[in-house]
């Protein structure tokens, strides 16, 4: 298994975190990752109504402004959130974005966002 590269936890920039969370397909893939703890891109992505070229550009942003953490397995990327390092940095941040976040059904907050450890 290899890693791509990714910024160090140090180095995660609570601007470049909120400009990664800020867009509503972004924000889907967080609110799935906080449900399932890791996914292949594949998984995301074909539950989306998004083209996978434009599903790459939204992984790269997640993982480059340190929100996601990717490993290759083979062919296979699998993604899951960095809470830990984000809970360190921005203590509240993710669990206020994901407690206040809609689905992408729109039916209010996500009912399960609000223990998602």
């Amino acid at each position: 298994m290899r890693e791509v590269s990714q910024p160090a936890a140090e180095s995660i920039r609570m601007v470049e975190v909120l400009r990664a969370l800020a867009d509503p397909v972004r924000l889907e893939v967080v609110l799935r990752l906080a449900e399932t703890g890791e996914e292949s891109c594949n998984a995301i992505g074909g539950d989306l109504d998004v083209h996978q070229t434009t599903m790459s550009h939204h992984y790269r942003v997640l993982r480059e402004a340190g929100v996601t953490w990717t490993t290759v397995q083979g062919r296979t990327r699998l993604v899951r959130l960095r809470r830990d390092d984000l809970d360190e940095r921005f203590p509240g941040l993710l669990d206020s974005v994901l407690n206040g976040a809609e689905p992408a059904h729109g039916a209010g907050p996500a009912p399960e966002a609000v223990s998602r450890r």
